[in-house]
């Protein structure tokens, strides 16, 4: 049975920037209540270059996160290249295919790699999800635990 990582980031202090951690928190929930051995989680404010050795541990890697590219409506998972790698320090934060790209570089293994983008809409100083972006969030959940039982 493949090793699943479902990593989300974001900061939860940012409003909607929080979706990948309250996402994490619904995957944990679902893990215990099903009894799921084979799917772990993770949670960051950002990634960072030592994320390369935590996925190095797992089959495939979903990186969940707050999107607000106009092509996506409610959600959208997408296959990460990470051969599209570029070094992007933004903050001290790296971008997903970059994660993945030094992870195939220094321990010779690439899981399968992909990213969960789920519309967000305001990044204001709140704890709070708005309404769509919660909505959002559950629909993304909904086609993620039907994605991983398949």
């Amino acid at each position: 049975m493949d090793k699943i990582l479902i990593y989300g980031y974001g900061n939860p202090g940012r409003q909607d920037d929080g979706l990948g951690a309250r996402f994490i928190e619904l995957v944990d929930k679902w893990i215990e209540e099903e009894k799921i051995e084979n799917v772990s989680t993770d949670c960051n404010y950002q990634l960072n270059i030592e994320d390369a050795a935590v996925i190095a541990e797992y089959d495939t890697v979903i990186f969940i996160d707050a999107s607000v590219v106009d092509d996506v409506d409610q959600f959208r998972l997408e296959t990460i290249e990470p051969n599209d790698a570029t070094i992007e320090f933004t903050m001290h934060a790296v971008s997903t295919a970059y994660v993945v790209d030094l992870c195939r570089k220094i321990y010779g293994k690439t899981p399968e790699p992909y990213v969960l983008h789920i519309k967000a809409y305001e990044f204001e100083f709140k704890e709070e999800l708005t309404n769509k972006a919660a909505e959002n969030m559950f629909a993304a959940f909904d086609f993620l635990k039907r994605y991983l039982i398949k």
